[in-house]
């Protein structure tokens, strides 16, 4: 499972109140430890520049180009929220604010930006103007005239799409919502008829841009939670990926849905009953052609909504079987984008960079022979890229002419980027159209693309180097230790970023004087799906095999003490950290956030379970060998490496009572460990407190165990 921090100050605030519900047992075992604390004012300071350096500057969260290239839209963080800024092309530093808050003073957030076909209106949300924090759709002119609010919403919302006619705005909408939907954000405290009673289902809703009054009619099933949907051509249909509630468990046996509005909810795809490739894996970005014949999506083995990753396919909007479009291609198309008939640009993860392409689509989009005929790579970034909607996401003038998004890597800020992908002497080459952040340096190391072999395969990762480290210099063998951080998911990809103030931070820990690895092991975007399911049925074994390669590597080239190597990780990475300790003493100390300590265990208390089935090919009750082949639990008693084990009270995706028998196990073993449990906190820790308590907890762990001179 990856871990994907909660962004934007609205969604944290529409749920504050269910914070509230502490566990003040837990809450003391947290504190109680913290006396055993033990950093120097320097590492301290350290720390402080880091954490410093990520809040410097100004934060993109969104940025959107208006259909007809002529303007521009971003949504920027600032001390008082979210804000939405406009400007007309190549004209930024002329930027307007767009906001429904009517002259007040007082703190609120506005986002989730989308443009009418036109280019001549703007709707966004925004909880400007009612109290309590609550969202609604608002719609601008762009004119100087006041906006106008189009619903009056009571819940959680998301995702608003104008349909190509431009009459409606189509949003996702969890009435009621007491916290957003995913499995990532705090679990309720359980109560009541568990799995029955409070289920939240998330749907489409839509508004009349011209209506009368506020209103918005919730147009998908009752009894369907969608995830994902997009607009047919003629306005009249929607294309969903949805499945029954609850919706945080459901995503991994997610159905496509074509449903003409006032119509009833037809399924055209279900990953579990097709045959071939695509059978029992996961699918997401459903985007219709322009004819209105065929949907393109992106079809692979995903461990988390949201981490999109996998082959481009193709259905007939009627329904037939799927095609794969890029069978055997060496990288994870991650979004799409429909250009004509005959063509599509894909994003995608390409041995960790970003790269976009245009696919020429051959054969007949309705028939099984439809295929990439040629592709032409429009750009390639060494960084993160996307326009804030999805991963990966990239936002478009309609006659796709020109791309805009926002991009970071581990040594530049997030600024915004433009290209034109057509021919011509700019092709391909990113323009950077703002420069927000400039003066804004890391406070931690350089960063470069490391590569080795491993059983086969070449595997990829990012090495930070230490701050103070020089390449120039000549320093003696065993001069520095070394961090591996492993990523969670498994399917995921270390993509170079701006720092994020993560709680296992590894520019904190570059800044303190350490090499940090962050490999890509097989199960990783980036190198193809069959890299990518290259670790199914196998956690543990292979993926382990290729970062204790990736260690030697790195010990090879660079002045490593070899006695002084950590591990750490969260969510998969957690479970990694507590099964390679069983595995190998390779590692000296360890820190696992949000573990799995048993797959037998887990499965009946986490609340994503259906997520296991494609990684291990069956349920624990019909296979439970397979999950115990990669407990850590029942390798126990060879674990010696110290670890501290940290996680969330109310994780939904890694229960909390997965650190505790880890922990317990450990202690019963005499191997010195601690756990923290932190309250209110899911998978994503939120709490700017916890997330630095956990990072000077680590920071300490691994000084006090891998000592200099030790």
């Amino acid at each position: 499972m990856s871990w994907f921090p909660l962004t934007g100050r609205r969604r944290q605030a529409m749920f504050a109140g269910a914070a509230l519900l502490a566990c003040p047992v837990l809450w003391f075992c947290a504190a109680m430890a913290q006396d055993a604390r033990q950093l120097s004012t320097a590492e301290q300071a350290h720390i402080d520049e880091v954490l410093e350096s990520v809040g410097r500057g100004r934060s993109i969260d969104q940025v959107a180009v208006s259909p007809d290239g002529k303007r521009l839209a971003w949504v920027e963080e600032t001390n008082e929220g979210e804000e939405i800024r406009v400007a007309a092309m190549g004209e930024l530093d002329k930027n307007q604010r767009v906001t429904a808050a009517a002259g007040t003073d007082e703190s609120c957030d506005e986002s989730e930006i989308t443009w009418s076909p036109d280019s001549a209106s703007m709707a966004f949300f925004s909880n400007c103007a009612r109290e309590g924090g609550q969202p609604d759709l608002y719609l601008s002119h762009l004119d100087g005239s006041p906006v106008r609010r189009l619903t009056e919403l009571h819940g959680y919302v998301d995702a608003p799409a104008f349909s190509p006619d431009g009459k409606e705005i189509a949003f996702l909408y969890v009435k009621g919502a007491t916290r957003p939907a995913g499995a990532l954000a705090a679990e309720r405290p359980p109560a009541g008829v568990i799995g029955e009673d409070d289920i939240e289902i998330q749907r489409v809703a839509v508004t009349r841009v011209d209506a009368d009054a506020p209103d918005a009619v919730e147009a998908t099933p009752a009894k369907l939670h969608v995830f994902e949907f997009d607009w047919s051509p003629d306005s009249k249909s929607l294309a969903y990926i949805a499945a029954d509630p609850p919706g945080e468990n459901n995503w991994w046996v997610a159905k496509l849905y074509v449903q003409e509005l006032g119509g009833a909810a037809k399924a055209i795809l279900a990953p579990a009953e097709v045959s071939g490739p695509l059978h029992g894996l996961q699918i997401a970005v459903p985007r219709w052609s322009p004819d209105g014949h065929a949907i393109a999506f992106i079809g692979g083995l995903m461990s988390d909504q949201g981490a999109t990753g996998g082959d481009v396919w193709m259905v007939s909007a009627s329904g037939g079987e799927p095609r794969d479009v890029t069978p055997g291609r060496a990288s994870t198309p991650a979004w799409i984008a429909w250009d004509g008939e005959r063509h599509l640009y894909v994003d995608e993860i390409a041995g960790g960079d970003c790269r976009l392409i245009r696919l020429a689509l051959g054969g007949d989009r309705d028939e099984p022979n439809t295929t990439a005929a040629a592709s032409r790579t429009a750009f390639s970034f060494p960084g993160t890229v996307g326009d804030g909607r999805f991963e990966f996401s990239l936002s478009s003038t309609a006659d796709r002419s020109l791309f805009v998004f926002r991009a970071s890597t581990f040594d530049r800020p997030t600024e915004i980027y433009a290209v034109r992908p057509g021919a011509g002497s700019r092709a391909g080459s990113p323009m950077q159209l703002t420069h927000f952040n400039q003066g804004v340096a890391p406070e931690w190391g350089r960063s470069v693309s490391v590569n080795w072999k491993s059983d086969g395969f070449q595997v990829q990762g990012w090495l930070l180097l230490p701050k103070d480290y020089d390449p120039a210099k000549k320093y003696p063998a065993g001069s520095y230790p070394l961090l591996v951080e492993v990523h969670g998911g498994p399917s995921s990809a270390v993509v170079p970023r701006w720092a994020r103030g993560d709680p296992l931070s590894p520019e904190a820990f570059s800044a303190l004087g350490y090499f940090v690895l962050e490999p890509n092991p097989r199960g990783s975007y980036g190198l193809g799906e069959e890299f990518t399911q290259a670790n199914r049925k196998d956690f543990g074994y292979g993926d382990l095999r290729d970062i204790v390669a990736g260690v030697g590597a790195v010990e090879a080239r660079y002045p490593i003490d070899t006695g002084r190597v950590g591990l750490t990780g969260w969510s998969y990475g957690g479970f990694m950290t507590m099964f390679a300790i069983t595995q190998t003493h390779r590692f000296k100390a360890a820190v696992a956030g949000a573990g799995i300590s048993d797959w037998l265990s887990y499965y009946g208390e986490n609340s994503i379970d259906q997520w296991m089935i494609p990684f291990f090919g069956a349920s624990v009750y019909d296979d439970p060998a397979v999950y115990a082949k990669s407990s850590a639990i029942d390798f126990i008693k060879q674990a010696r490496t110290p670890t501290l084990v940290v996680v969330g009270d109310r994780d939904g995706e890694c229960p909390a009572p997965q650190s505790f028998e880890f922990w317990h196990a450990l202690r019963d073993l005499h191997v010195p460990t601690e756990l923290v449990v932190y309250p209110n906190e899911g998978h994503g820790f939120v709490n700017p407190a916890h997330r630095r308590d956990v990072l000077e907890r680590a920071a300490e762990w691994f000084a006090r165990y891998m000592p200099a001179g030790g």
